[in-house]
């Protein structure tokens, strides 16, 4: 061991279903070593990263409507009335929400 170029060990597990994928993507590369094809990812692969803060504020607004709506249900379920201006705070709502889903569709395009 201490005359290999490359000395230490490294090990980790998968599922089978992860095993396969590997596998399916060493066939397209010139290699049947997976130590060679996993360094090789390893050292070269690309990592992606998706930025979620779209869909965050999406989240956001969903629950804040739904928390008004559910106030809304709860006041008209006791026999109080219905206020325009919580219908119209709803639709404002709804309107930045289909803008947030718009935004969020552009960009991933």
């Amino acid at each position: 061991m201490a005359n290999r170029k490359r000395n230490i060990q490294m090990k980790f597990y998968v599922t089978e279903e992860e095993k396969r994928l590997i596998d399916e993507k060493m066939v397209q590369l010139p290699t049947q070593r997976y130590g060679a094809y996993l360094r090789k990812m390893a050292i070269d692969g690309y990592i992606i990263y998706t930025d979620t803060a779209d869909i965050k504020a999406f989240t956001k607004e969903l629950s804040a409507i739904g928390r008004n709506i559910n106030q809304i249900a709860k006041r008209i379920n006791a026999g109080g009335p219905a206020y325009q201006a919580d219908m119209d705070e709803i639709r404002e709502r709804l309107d930045e929400i289909w803008q947030l889903q718009r935004h969020i569709l552009s960009n991933q395009r």
